[in-house]
């Protein structure tokens, strides 16, 4: 397909963050954009104030004429969407129009330009912006598409030019395949998705497939201890690339950088968390290998705000501290947990979580307890649903009696800012990928009082 020849993109789940950076990219390429989303959240009101026609109501008379004309219109849906949606059942069963997944629209914007692809089961959003910021500030000609929202672009989109694309290979529905990057990273490969891989076993063995879309003469970074061969990558070990000599200086990280063939000294990054410093690393090591200059990589990394929602502070005092984070699984959750004993050593910490899907709280129930438990307080959401019908006897209860925490409590949304509230604990988190972020803003209005 020549997107040059499309004029018209219409979106079924034009909320999503991967789908919204699509809509923004092809409204600034002067294509005519629309879309529906079941729900109107910030993003949709970002997509309506640039002019893009967004509904809620899933019904194909909402869809405007000119989108209903199968020769200069394409529709890209997300697999998020159910498969019972009206819009989404007409164009297909409509067999003149084309109808693609985002992953496949990725890899027909990709092919044709220089693609830089993080893959893994954690860190992607957070590394593909750094990446991306960094090749910005060196002034290449890019196009980076973020699973969230830049702190320094507010956008999940940067855009620079067209020569040289940032994507996250996305590996739930074996998405990533569709790409063929030049430069690829896989930072981890952790049991995950397992409702659609069945076993860990299944899953690594489509991070391999996705290490052989590479192009010829590419190269992939891996995470120092991952089962396939590439340049490593690691903290204070032999890796290639490697992080050395770590400070904890006026709340940033500082630090040396062995290089394949140089050394860089005292780099800063501002973001806590060893995960967060080997996302650095990574984003760091493939703008190196791009070629960038050494130097003035060192002064953008120093210059990285962050991704909202990624050990996102909402209040930072002396007296309180309140952080969100988009953390899902559990070792994404271990991640939290050593960023905020590293950085607030000795006090008390709640963390409030939202266990997101069913089969994965099924799947990690053991898991999901240990690493909660390492909290001094726990508060617990019921589960979010997303795509998901509920499971027999997999309730946030059932995890709650888990937790071998005596200080835990099942609680109601209504309920949470008071039981917040109610508590010594001096850091407080909320961790989650469902909708607890949009509780975010009433918790911190209510602290800030």
């Amino acid at each position: 397909m020549n997107l040059n020849n499309i004029h018209n993109i219409y979106f079924i789940g034009i909320g999503g963050i991967g789908m919204s950076a699509l809509a923004r990219y092809f409204h600034a390429s002067n294509k005519k954009v629309a879309g529906y989303d079941k729900t109107q959240t910030e993003i949709t009101d970002s997509l309506v104030d640039l002019g893009i026609e967004v509904h809620f109501e899933d019904s194909i008379a909402n869809v405007s004429d000119s989108f209903l004309n199968y020769d200069t219109t394409l529709v890209v849906y997300t697999p998020a969407i159910p498969k019972d949606n009206k819009e989404l059942t007409y164009f297909k069963n409509d067999k003149n129009f084309t109808v693609l997944k985002r992953s496949e629209i990725l890899g027909l914007i990709t092919e044709n330009t220089y693609c830089l692809a993080v893959a893994g089961t954690h860190g992607k959003t957070t590394t593909t912006s750094i990446l991306g910021h960094l090749l910005y500030e060196c002034g290449v000609e890019l196009t980076a598409f973020l699973g969230g929202i830049s702190e320094n672009y507010n956008s999940n989109l940067i855009l620079n030019g067209n020569k040289v694309s940032v994507v996250e290979a996305d590996e739930f529905d074996r998405s990533f395949l569709t790409l063929s990057p030049d430069l690829a990273c896989i930072t981890s490969m952790d049991a995950d998705h397992l409702d659609i891989y069945g076993d860990a076993s299944e899953l690594i063995k489509t991070f391999k497939d996705f290490s052989e879309k590479i192009k010829p003469n590419g190269k992939l970074f891996i995470k120092n201890g991952l089962p396939l061969e590439g340049i490593t990558y690691g903290i204070e070990d032999d890796s290639d690339y490697s992080v050395n000599n770590i400070k904890i200086e006026n709340g940033a990280y500082v630090f040396d950088v062995k290089m394949p063939n140089a050394t860089l000294e005292r780099v800063q990054f501002n973001l806590p968390g060893r995960h967060n410093l080997s996302n650095a690393l990574i984003a760091l090591a493939m703008a190196a290998e791009y070629g960038c200059p050494h130097q003035q990589l060192a002064k953008a990394l120093a210059s990285y705000k962050g991704v909202k929602r990624r050990f996102t502070y909402q209040i930072k005092t002396e007296e309180l501290v309140f952080i969100d984070d988009y953390a899902h699984h559990p070792e994404e959750i271990n991640a939290v947990h050593q960023a905020v004993r590293e950085m607030y050593p000795n006090k008390e910490v709640l963390v409030v979580f939202q266990p997101h899907l069913f089969s994965r709280t099924q799947d990690f129930a053991d898991d999901f307890a240990a690493s909660l438990s390492q909290f001094d307080e726990v508060l617990l959401l019921d589960i979010y649903p997303a795509r998901e019908m509920p499971i027999e006897g997999v309730t946030s209860s059932w995890l709650l009696e888990k937790i071998k925490n005596k200080n835990k409590q099942l609680v109601s949304k209504n309920e949470l800012v008071a039981k917040i509230k109610e508590s010594k604990a001096r850091i407080v988190l909320t961790l989650g990928a469902g909708d607890i972020g949009a509780e975010v803003k009433h918790i911190k209005e209510a602290l800030y009082v």
